[in-house]
Protein backbone atom coordinates (compact mmCIF):
# COMPACT_ATOMS: atom_id res chain seq x y z
CA UNK A 1 0.00 0.00 0.00
CA UNK A 2 1.38 3.40 -0.96
CA UNK A 3 2.01 6.13 1.62
CA UNK A 4 -0.74 8.25 0.04
CA UNK A 5 -3.23 5.41 0.45
CA UNK A 6 -2.37 5.11 4.18
CA UNK A 7 -3.24 8.75 4.93
CA UNK A 8 -6.61 9.07 6.59
CA UNK A 9 -8.41 12.02 5.05
CA UNK A 10 -10.99 13.74 7.22
CA UNK A 11 -12.41 16.16 4.71
CA UNK A 12 -15.93 17.46 5.07
CA UNK A 13 -17.79 20.62 4.02
CA UNK A 14 -16.53 22.51 7.10
CA UNK A 15 -12.89 21.49 6.79
CA UNK A 16 -10.57 23.11 4.30
CA UNK A 17 -7.26 21.39 5.04
CA UNK A 18 -6.14 18.30 6.87
CA UNK A 19 -3.26 18.71 9.29
CA UNK A 20 -1.10 15.67 9.81
CA UNK A 21 -1.51 14.26 13.32
CA UNK A 22 2.21 14.70 14.07
CA UNK A 23 2.17 18.32 12.89
CA UNK A 24 -0.88 19.00 15.07
CA UNK A 25 0.92 17.45 18.04
CA UNK A 26 3.97 19.66 17.46
CA UNK A 27 1.84 22.80 17.11
CA UNK A 28 -0.06 22.02 20.33
CA UNK A 29 3.28 21.85 22.12
CA UNK A 30 4.23 25.38 21.06
CA UNK A 31 3.85 28.27 23.47
CA UNK A 32 1.70 31.25 22.58
CA UNK A 33 4.84 33.27 21.95
CA UNK A 34 6.19 30.62 19.57
CA UNK A 35 2.90 30.46 17.67
CA UNK A 36 2.72 34.24 17.33
CA UNK A 37 6.33 34.27 16.11
CA UNK A 38 5.44 31.67 13.48
CA UNK A 39 2.59 33.87 12.22
CA UNK A 40 4.84 36.94 12.10
CA UNK A 41 7.50 34.97 10.20
CA UNK A 42 4.87 33.85 7.69
CA UNK A 43 3.67 37.44 7.29
CA UNK A 44 7.23 38.62 6.57
CA UNK A 45 7.75 35.83 4.06
CA UNK A 46 4.50 36.59 2.22
CA UNK A 47 5.27 40.32 2.09
CA UNK A 48 8.79 39.65 0.80
CA UNK A 49 7.53 37.30 -1.91
CA UNK A 50 4.84 39.74 -3.03
CA UNK A 51 7.34 42.62 -3.02
CA UNK A 52 9.78 40.55 -5.08
CA UNK A 53 7.13 39.83 -7.69
CA UNK A 54 6.03 43.46 -7.82
CA UNK A 55 9.66 44.62 -8.22
CA UNK A 56 10.11 42.09 -11.04
CA UNK A 57 6.95 43.29 -12.76
CA UNK A 58 7.70 47.01 -12.16
CA UNK A 59 11.48 47.54 -11.88
CA UNK A 60 11.03 51.30 -12.22
CA UNK A 61 8.80 51.64 -9.14
CA UNK A 62 10.12 53.30 -6.00
CA UNK A 63 10.31 51.49 -2.66
CA UNK A 64 7.31 53.52 -1.51
CA UNK A 65 5.28 52.43 -4.53
CA UNK A 66 6.23 48.80 -3.95
CA UNK A 67 5.25 49.01 -0.25
CA UNK A 68 1.90 50.55 -1.20
CA UNK A 69 1.29 47.83 -3.79
CA UNK A 70 2.15 45.10 -1.26
CA UNK A 71 -0.27 46.61 1.24
CA UNK A 72 -2.94 46.79 -1.43
CA UNK A 73 -2.41 43.20 -2.51
CA UNK A 74 -2.54 41.91 1.08
CA UNK A 75 -5.61 43.96 1.99
CA UNK A 76 -7.45 43.03 -1.17
CA UNK A 77 -7.16 46.61 -2.38
CA UNK A 78 -8.70 48.06 0.77
CA UNK A 79 -6.11 50.35 2.33
CA UNK A 80 -6.68 53.25 4.70
CA UNK A 81 -6.04 56.75 3.54
CA UNK A 82 -5.03 59.45 5.83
Amino acid sequence: MSQAAKIKWRLDDGQIEVVDDRVAEILRGKTLTERVQMVLNCDRLVRARIAGQIMTDHPDWTESEVRAAVAGRISGGRTRRG
